[in-house]
């Protein structure tokens, strides 16, 4: 990769000289690749990807600046993104990470719960974004369980489709789809403004100890959605939990439908990783079908 050009975007972005010292490859990203590029007195982390994928970074700068306009969870600032060299790229602040504790966790558990007060009048978002490198289509609605079943598991089993997973899949997925209004007795959830994609792979501390976000897939949506990614595949301690409880509790239904938002990932990585995940994804329907049976 040839970083000129990407310094030199930089440069006219933050109208000031950055002097290249080093690029030095990251580990950890399983979509994109990212470095760190290093300066004289200031650093940048840039992720790459192939051209066609600009539009992926432009949603998630915007997405980065709708979470940090919150002034909640600590967000890397999006810089500049656009192509160089037959790649796209997209440009944040670095923030170096350090250790959590059980005070940062508090501090998590505390900023999220104030991000979910964030509120629109619909579910939803302005733009259509991605989760992972999947499209997310957002279009506005004022039906939470409408918007649920069409802009999320049905496009994501119309996508495992298309992918050659039918059979029980398709079909189990579907009767889930017809009766996802039974999750929801009793429970009518407000358009808050959720990271949407909450895994610990995609949160830190720095060094100050401040939680930090990134890689997001922003909406208005049930808060719940991102509270049951934080128990997918774990990473999110009792003391998080426990103050975020302690000013947002969670409905008594929550323990069920949590895996109804889950499945939205499940079904995910179906789409991004491929059939090691269909079993998870049948399993998780067959429990909520036997939920309302």
């Amino acid at each position: 990769m040839t970083w000129q050009k990407i310094v030199e975007q930089i440069e006219s972005s933050k109208e000031s000289k950055f002097t290249l010292v080093n690029a030095r490859p990251l580990a950890g990203g399983d979509i994109n690749s990212a470095y760190c590029l290093q300066g004289t007195d200031k650093s940048y982390f840039v992720k790459l990807n192939h051209a066609d994928t600009l539009a992926m970074f432009a949603a998630e700068a915007a997405g980065l600046k709708e979470l940090a306009a919150s002034r909640t969870v600590r967000i890397p600032s999006p810089v500049i993104y656009g192509t160089a060299a037959e790649r796209a790229f997209l440009v944040l602040e670095y923030i170096e990470f350090g250790a959590a504790s059980k005070t940062s966790d508090r501090l998590f558990g505390q900023q999220l719960a104030l991000l979910h007060q964030q509120r629109q009048p619909y579910f939803g978002w302005y733009r259509d974004n991605t989760i992972g490198s999947t499209p997310q289509p957002n279009t506005r609605n004022d039906s939470w369980i409408e918007f649920w079943c069409t802009q999320r598991l049905q496009h994501q089993l119309q996508l495992a489709a298309a992918k050659g997973y039918g059979g029980h899949l398709q079909t189990r997925g579907e009767q889930l789809c017809d009766n996802v209004a039974l999750f929801f007795d009793g429970y009518q959830p407000h358009p808050s403004l959720v990271h949407g994609d909450l895994w610990g792979g995609n949160a830190a501390i720095d060094k100050r100890g401040n939680p930090v976000m990134f890689d997001p897939a922003c909406y208005y949506g049930d808060r719940e959605t991102d509270i049951a990614m934080t128990e997918l595949f774990g990473g999110f301690s009792q003391d998080f939990h426990a103050v975020y409880q302690a000013i947002c509790p969670l409905d008594q239904g929550y323990a069920t439908r949590k895996n109804l938002y889950n499945l939205y990932h499940v079904l995910n990585h179906i789409n991004l990783f491929g059939s090691g995940y269909l079993r998870q994804a049948e399993s998780m329907i067959a429990k909520l079908l036997s939920e309302i049976n």
